[in-house]
């Protein structure tokens, strides 16, 4: 009776410290430097370049405002690229209250609307065959990925398929629990 008495002392003690122990603060993923990033620019930490595309494909220009903006520079004939989508179209259902999800092509409109009457794009897509955000990064392979938290800052870029520092929904999921918590 006085072990059970003392384990349970133990496990209620133990409860409270738990308990009482300080929340650990949000924090952006960290830079993993060792990567390759597959652009000219590291934007990582810094502000993000102007939003622009030339033409919306599947619906009208999405409100990033207090959102997190995941971009992904892509193209219809690029295999990986094409690996992505059905990922792309799970987070953007996953975390359709936090962030907004756009597919950025420098391909002719036509081309991406006949690609997308196969293949599922739960998510905004553009054409920009200026490439105006892809020049300012400096894109040298896709599909590159540019996560820009609420404050206007890149927290994450380069191939989503990188073994160095791959894309997750865990990583999507800080990066949005950061953005909230105001974190700079």
């Amino acid at each position: 009776m006085k072990k059970i008495a003392l384990a349970l002392c133990l496990a209620s003690a133990l409860g409270a410290v738990i308990a009482a122990s300080p929340k650990a603060e949000p924090t952006y993923p960290a830079v993993v430097t060792t990567k390759t990033l597959y652009a000219k620019t590291d934007l990582r930490g810094k502000p993000a370049p102007k939003f622009e595309v030339e033409t919306w494909l599947n619906q009208a220009s999405p409100k990033t405002k207090g959102k997190v903006l995941v971009v992904d520079f892509w193209a219809t004939w690029c295999g990986p690229c094409r690996h992505l989508i059905p990922e792309m179209n799970e987070w953007a259902k996953k975390f359709e209250k936090d962030v907004v999800f756009v597919g950025v092509s420098d391909e002719p409109a036509e081309t991406v609307k006949k690609f997308m009457t196969d293949t599922p794009m739960n998510y905004s897509v553009a054409v920009d065959p200026q490439k105006r955000m892809s020049k300012v990064l400096g894109v040298q392979g896709i599909p590159h990925v540019m996560i820009v938290s609420a404050d206007g800052v890149v927290r994450w870029q380069g191939f989503p398929g990188s073994t160095e520092d791959p894309l997750t929904a865990e990583k999507i999921q800080q990066i949005v629990e950061a953005s909230k918590a105001g974190v700079k």
